[in-house]
């Protein structure tokens, strides 16, 4: 014996919806955890940036609490990968040949790249990491991203004191042209959060990403000139053009020729890409109004499933 399921027919349950929908309307009712507009969005973070920094800073400082040695690791870790980097690359595979200040070069470029890449793992994980906070409490999820970011440029900011030790050490002197860190500091800064932005989105909805990252990321900085010279290598006549552009353009290469330019009075303008500046400008730009938009657009979904 079958049954028949009687449905309303189109038009009635289109009335019907429009009814409700004027229902709302007449109410001042809205969908819980609709999106809003990319204005109202960007109001809202500007109204929560306390609870950004303040999440920031409560995340870096716990960051090592349970090690002995504490907030020491902050500069211990990307010191301790460049001794590595150092002996391999330096060492038995030569790339120090060539390049004046080949320690300070090296630090210089392990600091600014561990920026990048702490950024956009922790922005990885932004979203699917917390999920608990993000089905517990109404805010614009673009506060967490944002807040990771953060905390890795003052991770950044406290390593830059051994980093400039390590300067002082090897001869390099305090100059005028160490001001622009700050323009490339931030220029990177918005860049990390765009990509960050990115990459919570996308490991929302796929967490098997934050596998994956840590193989794209190493294979990224071993395109980067971290432990050697772009310049010097794409001086070479038998490197395809194709290849050169593409290294010289890479963007966490772009950021780490312009702390060593700043810092290192050895590394001079003729070993930068042209147009350096509006090269760094125009990723930052690209990165960090794109991914956030992107995020954005994705806003009502995050915390749901």
């Amino acid at each position: 014996m079958s049954q028949v399921l009687h449905t309303p027919p189109p038009s009635q349950a289109t009335a019907a919806d429009d009814d409700l929908t004027a229902l709302a309307a007449r109410y001042g009712l809205s969908v819980s955890g609709a999106r809003p507009s990319l204005r109202t969005y960007v109001r809202q973070l500007w109204d929560r940036r306390h609870f950004i920094t303040a999440f920031a800073t409560a995340k870096l400082t716990a960051q090592y609490s349970q090690a002995k040695l504490g907030q020491i690791w902050q500069v211990m870790t990307p010191l301790l990968n460049a001794a590595v980097y150092y002996f391999i690359f330096g060492v038995l595979l030569g790339t120090k040949h060539g390049v004046p200040d080949y320690i300070p070069f090296l630090v210089t470029g392990v600091f600014i790249w561990t920026f990048t890449q702490s950024s956009i793992m922790a922005g990885t994980r932004a979203i699917a990491g917390n999920l608990g906070l993000v089905r517990a409490l109404h805010f614009p999820r673009a506060a967490l991203p944002i807040s990771f970011c953060i905390q890795q440029l003052q991770q950044l900011l406290f390593s830059m004191a051994a980093l400039i030790v390590i300067l002082l050490c090897f001869g390099i002197p305090v100059s005028a042209s160490w001001l622009l860190v700050i323009p490339a500091l931030a220029l990177q800064f918005v860049f990390n959060t765009g990509v960050s932005m990115i990459m919570a989105r996308m490991g929302a909805s796929t967490p098997d990403i934050a596998q994956l990252m840590p193989f794209v990321l190493r294979t990224w900085m071993y395109v980067s000139g971290v432990m050697w010279s772009i310049d010097k290598l794409t001086s070479k006549d038998d490197l395809p053009h194709v290849v050169s552009v593409l290294l010289s353009t890479n963007p966490a290469a772009i950021y780490i020729d312009l702390m060593r330019f700043a810092l290192i009075d050895s590394y001079h303008s003729s070993q930068l890409p042209a147009h350096i500046w509006l090269i760094a400008t125009g990723w930052a730009l690209l990165a960090g109004v794109g991914g956030f938009i992107y995020f954005w657009k994705a806003e009502e979904t995050y915390g749901r499933g």
